[in-house]
């Protein structure tokens, strides 16, 4: 067999999200570059690896073996090239964490500098709402968390980034200045999936203040919401990290509303028994550092609002 560690690195991705298409975009990658490389591993097996029923592709169960194989495979691969580079005198290894779906707009900007000074790093962020998060710390797959809103049942160490404001937002098209104190009340609310902590503290603030729905869409992400407000579908209450642009050019309006903003704050977690990587204590002691000047570098604008 001729298979090779890229083969394996783009199969396991294959096999993490069940998708060829969203493997390619984690990888940098052509949809079709990474078809390629499925079917040269694929070749190498009389038995198949995935399976495609309607339009979903799924991972047989000879395949998870082979995943679970190629994992193990290339993490001993970048254990070496870590060790290597330990040898060299430069810090090594690799940097996870899971970050809610809104935590995008924040977390890169507190890893660029420490990514660009320790080439030896490698970092895999995940990206995805707020119960898996908490689920992925849980089961100790990550180093960092970084949430809004902490959770209650784990023992968990933490260290506060920035704040987290929520608005209520509605298109500048469909809603009038006249008509803003009622469109809470008239207008469709647009909410995030179960799980979001957006959608938590939405829920709450509805509640809170008896407001009538008069209908109700569900989106699952950020982005969706967003386009959903601005084509006119409805109105929503958002983190103002998300629509820093679409405020600026007058696609979304805040609409001043009693009780809001909602305030939060951006917190990095991690479990309190976890023995962190040289890595990881290299990159909170970065954050202890820098954290400051990159809030006033990168987030000042959030003052205006």
């Amino acid at each position: 067999m001729q298979y090779t560690l890229h083969q394996l690195q783009i199969f396991l991705k294959i096999a993490q999200k069940q998708s060829i298409t969203k493997a390619a975009e984690e990888l940098f990658l052509t949809q079709p570059a990474v078809s390629i490389q499925l079917k040269n591993l694929q070749d190498q097996f009389s038995i198949p690896l995935t399976e495609v029923v309607g339009r979903q592709l799924f991972v047989t169960d000879f395949g998870k073996e082979i995943a679970i194989a190629a994992e193990n495979i290339l993490n001993e691969v970048y254990a070496i090239n870590y060790k290597t580079l330990a040898y060299q005198g430069e810090l090594a290894g690799r940097l996870t964490l899971s970050v809610v779906s809104t935590g995008k707009y924040v977390m890169p900007f507190f890893l660029t500098g420490f990514i660009g000074e320790h080439k030896g790093v490698d970092l895999v962020m995940d990206v995805t709402n707020k119960s898996k998060v908490v689920k992925s710390l849980e089961k100790n797959e990550v180093d960092f968390a970084l949430v809004s809103v902490l959770p209650k049942k784990l023992k968990i160490e933490s260290v506060s980034l920035m704040e987290n404001k929520l608005f209520f937002v509605g298109g500048t098209k469909t809603i009038q200045k006249s008509d803003q104190g009622n469109a809470l009340g008239q207008m469709t609310l647009i909410y995030r999936e179960q799980g979001s902590a957006t959608r938590l503290a939405m829920e709450k603030f509805v509640s809170k203040q008896r407001i009538p729905i008069k209908k109700k869409i569900e989106l699952t992400s950020n982005e969706a919401v967003k386009q959903a407000v601005i084509a006119g579908l409805g109105c929503s209450i958002m983190p103002l990290i998300g629509i820093k642009n679409e405020l600026k050019n007058k696609d979304l309006q805040i609409i001043p509303m009693p009780g809001l903003p909602l305030s939060t704050t951006w917190n990095l977690v991690w479990l309190r028994s976890k023995k962190l990587s040289p890595a990881a204590v290299a990159f909170l002691e970065y954050l202890t550092e820098k954290k400051q000047s990159i809030i006033e570098s990168h987030f000042d604008w959030i003052g205006n609002y």
